[in-house]
């Protein structure tokens, strides 16, 4: 090795095995500029100082001594961690450069300068520590970047802050909890060419989802200007989530969710030289509008799924976009090492009762609830005042605050999204947080007792006061095999992700209305006729929702396809039955815009619901959109494991009326694959199971309406509750019936409701009457493949 290179190496020259050469972040640029550029992979040239220069830079200056001198002081209670740290900094940037290093570092800025085309190039100039991004050696943000760092001097004078970030305050106290020692540890500097995304945009990327661990996704955070904000959490970002098994068909878009931020600020170069950055406000056109393309979006996608079959494991990654190339590059890439290592055969289920009124909502880290007092610190110079146990309430965290988030039972904050450093810091402390609120500093105080909820799915709640709630573990290591299949029931499709690892067989029921209700919030009537609607304040909070859609309906199916899609990618391949909406008219009414076009009936729970509101004129323009939501999931996205399923049909004849219209609006049952199910919950169902099993593919069972129609019970009625029974030998004849007849004919049979969980004994019901599958809540999940397989034992 020459003498320069002791010194200084370029990132072609080095590989993954250089970690103790160049650190973690270095070694894997070195090895995706090495491996993977001819894969399609952008890094920004550069090069590396190695830890031999860091040492002999550390020996020249005599700092051995004062760092070892400095830290026994530290120990021994002579200095306190913020003398150490800033004595041990200042001697370190008072250094010297070796004459060696100082060419070295100078010689090969020159000559990226000259292979680049620049005259004084701009560079980012990143710590990449010896011992980071290892296995329980790794925290969010111990050493520091710099940005925008133009000409020789403020490079040099750069590298020595590089330097000094070693000994900041965060990383000794993470030192000394790992166990290393302080003179074992070396820095590498990475100096790459600076990526305009000052004028573009950046930010984080997972191969993984970063809360449930669900391995099918990339997860990507986007916002305006340079990445810092999004890694600090200072600003909500964009959110994307790509379904990477279909990533390798190119003519599909599996973008299973795009979530516009309020991207608050972006930051820019503030000056020509010198590394200076400044926030400004973005504007109210960059708020409004989504940092990616959805091409952009699958590219960097593609990325991060060719990153993690290199590497072979799921990767964490920062990317950027150049806004005067439009070029999209990876920056950084290193191992996730949280969901990646999690315990897999346990799951916990929180389950929330009774709650005070809702205070905020915000990004939920985690999944778990916490109860306690506010402790509302708006700055770290007023740490100290923490609470142990609190809950802490904070406007954005940085990696100061990392000692006193180990002390917090949860964590709230007005900005940040999943990859900000608030949301990772918790999920690698195992804490539920509540991220991006808005104004979580404003409406809670100190000492006020609140309930912190993740339970709900992407959407976290604060609650006012002590909640009541209860937790469940799920064990899923000894789940037995049945020969019946087991499905679940999925509606919120924020929620489906944290259920991936159950060994279910599909879904067997995904509540279109679910959707609608939660997500997409407007009746798809008002969206058809918006330029007529008379509902002024209705109208305005429509305009607001659909302000970046040209076609008002095409915000319905897009919004529905693709909160469907999600419950889709946790079954893919094996079979999802969305049920198309079946929604009251009561119900629908409630929707935005949903009174102008709802009779108002004395019975809704029999009245204008299901098939007969398909072909309907009132409302066929309506089930047009949920059929063009269906078509963009199974054709545009790829998820063709979709079956669409008919609720409330109550004859034959309406079966086709409702079969043409689907036909009409590009659903043909039989083509492209298509199966069409129909509910079994009307008597008729069964009476006239032959003439409807020639007519779909299948029938699922819904067991409280068939209840209802069968025994003339209100499902709704507490007073009837006693004799509401999905056990009465009326009831258990009507689905042996319809289990025999639509076999006779081919046809397949299931079940979606909570009898077989609640009770063994219809369980062994089902499956004696040759059930082919019982789908249920997936906390009920092993319970009833318990019950089910006892069953099958006879």
């Amino acid at each position: 090795m020459s003498a320069a290179n002791r010194n200084v190496i370029w990132f072609e020259d080095l590989s993954r095995g250089d970690v103790g050469l160049v650190g973690g972040k270095n070694s894997s640029l070195g090895e995706m500029v090495q491996q993977l550029g001819q894969k399609g992979i952008s890094v920004p040239p550069g090069f590396a100082t190695t830890s031999d220069a860091f040492r002999a830079f550390i020996k020249a200056n005599n700092l051995n001594q004062v760092i070892a001198d400095a830290m026994d002081q530290l120990d021994a209670g002579k200095r306190t961690l913020a003398e150490t740290g800033s004595a041990v900094r200042a001697a370190i940037v008072a250094g010297d450069w070796p004459e060696d290093i100082r060419e070295a570092i100078l010689s090969a800025y020159r000559e990226l300068a000259e292979r680049t085309g620049h005259d004084e190039l701009s560079v980012a100039v990143r710590s990449s520590a010896t011992a980071e991004d290892l296995p329980d050696a790794s925290f969010a943000g111990q050493q520091e970047t710099f940005l925008n760092v133009r000409g020789e001097a403020a490079l040099l004078a750069t590298c020595r802050r590089c330097y000094a970030s070693l000994f900041t305050d965060r990383a000794i106290t993470y030192r000394k909890l790992k166990g290393f020692d302080h003179n074992q540890v070396a820095l590498s500097i990475g100096v790459q060419l600076m990526v305009r995304s000052d004028i573009g945009g950046s930010g984080v990327m997972f191969s993984i989802d970063t809360e449930s661990g669900f391995d099918k996704v990339v997860l990507i955070n986007a916002a305006w200007g340079l990445g810092e904000n999004v890694v600090q959490g200072a600003v909500t970002p964009d959110e994307y989530e790509v379904y990477k098994p279909l990533l390798e068909n190119p003519g599909l878009k599996p973008i299973v969710e795009k979530t516009c931020g309020a991207k608050e600020i972006k930051m820019i170069y503030a000056g020509a030289e010198g590394g200076e950055t400044k926030n400004v406000p973005t504007s109210k056109a960059e708020r409004g509008a989504y940092v990616l393309s959805d091409d952009e979006i699958l590219e960097l996608a593609r990325q991060a799924a060719t990153i993690e079959k290199h590497y072979g494991q799921p990767m964490d990654m920062e990317w950027a976009k150049d806004g005067e190339t439009g070029k999209l590059y990876i920056v950084q890439a290193r191992p996730e090492t949280v969901q990646s290592r999690a315990d897999v055969t346990a799951l916990k289920s929180y389950t929330v009762h009774k709650t005070g009124k809702t205070l905020l909502t915000g990004l939920s880290v985690g999944s778990a609830v916490k109860a306690g007092r506010v402790c509302l610190i708006e700055n770290v110079r007023d740490i100290d005042s923490f609470v142990d146990g609190s809950i802490l309430v904070t406007s954005t965290t940085d990696p100061d605050w990392v000692p006193i988030m180990k002390r917090a039972a949860a964590i709230v904050t007005d900005h940040g999204g999943r990859t900000s450093h608030a949301a990772i810091v918790s999920r690698e402390l195992g804490l539920p947080a509540i991220v991006g609120t808005g104004d979580a500093t404003h409406i809670l105080h100190d000492q006020q007792e609140v309930t912190i909820s993740c339970a709900g799915g992407e959407e976290g709640a604060v609650y006012e006061g002590i909640a009541e709630y209860e937790v469940e573990d799920v064990h899923l290591d000894h789940v037995p095999d049945t020969k019946t299949r087991i499905m679940l029931n999925l509606a919120d499709p924020s929620a489906a992700f944290r259920w991936w690892r159950l060994p279910a067989d599909g879904v067997g029921l995904a509540r279109m209305e679910f959707v609608v209700n939660s997500a997409v919030k407007v009746h798809p009537m008002a969206l058809v006729n918006f330029d007529t609607l008379k509902d002024e304040d209705a109208k305005a909070e429509i305009a607001v929702l659909t302000r970046r859609y040209d076609n008002k309906s095409d915000y319905f199916v897009e919004t529905l396809a693709r909160g469907l899609s999600r419950i889709a990618a946790v079954a893919y391949p094996k079979p999802v039955i969305v049920r198309m909406s079946d929604f009251k008219t009561n119900e629908y009414a409630e929707l935005l815009g949903g009174h102008a076009f709802e009779p108002k009936e004395e019975n809704p729970m029999i009245g204008f619901r299901g098939a007969s509101r398909y072909y309907s004129d009132a409302y066929r323009e309506g089930f047009a959109l949920e059929c063009k939501a269906i078509r963009m999931l199974r054709e545009d996205m790829g998820f063709d494991n979709v079956v669409v399923m008919i609720p409330f049909c109550r004859s034959p004849a309406e079966a086709d009326k409702v079969l043409g219209v689907m036909a009409e609006n590009g659903l043909k049952r039989g083509e492209n694959g298509l199966q069409v199910y129909v509910m079994g919950e009307i008597p008729s169902n069964v009476i006239r199971a032959a003439e409807f099993a020639t007519r779909f593919d299948g029938f699922s069972i819904g067991s409280n309406d068939l209840t209802q129609l069968t025994l003339g019970v209100d499902r709704d009625s507490g007073e009837l509750a006693d004799v509401f029974d999905e056990s009465d030998p009326a009831v258990i004849w009507m689905i042996e019936t319809l289990i025999a007849r639509a076999h006779e004919a081919g046809a397949k049979v299931g079940l979606c409701g909570q009898a077989p969980s609640n009770n063994p004994a219809f369980a062994k019901l089902l499956v004696k009457a040759g059930i082919d599958t019982i789908s249920v809540t997936p906390d009920s999940f092993v319970a009833v493949k318990q019950n089910v397989a006892e069953a099958e034992k006879g």
